[in-house]
């Protein structure tokens, strides 16, 4: 199970940390990642960390304001998000799977995916 939180209500330029909690005893050996979803728009992905944190992915939209990281002890992965922007509003989904995410991974693809949590960013 995969568990998000972090998500708020923040001004244009402010910051948030999302975290996810994993349960089930397999996150050490899961590639992790998150991915979001604006009101009427298809799912996108956002940033993922291979099970190692050797090597991150982002997206361009996010690129040099977003930082992925995970904690292998705490089977917990963040996304710390700075200088947001009123388009980065979305719920913004914790994902897990056995292969690497990328920019290039389809959402129908990934294995287990968390409830959500919603970030709004104000104008």
């Amino acid at each position: 199970q995969l568990q998000a939180s972090g998500g708020g209500l923040v001004q244009a330029g402010g910051s948030l940390r999302l975290s996810c909690a994993a349960s089930g005893g397999t996150f050490s050996r899961s590639h992790m990642g998150w991915f979001r979803q604006a009101q009427g728009k298809e799912r996108e992905f956002v940033a993922a960390v291979t099970r190692s944190a050797s090597t991150t992915y982002y997206a361009d939209s996010v690129k040099g304001r977003f930082t992925i990281s995970r904690d292998n002890a705490k089977n917990t992965v963040y996304l710390q998000m700075n200088s947001l922007k009123p388009e980065d509003t979305a719920v913004y989904y914790c994902v897990a799977d056995g292969n690497v995410i990328d920019r290039y991974t389809f959402p129908g693809r990934v294995d287990y995916w968390g409830q959500g949590t919603l970030v709004t960013v104000s104008s």
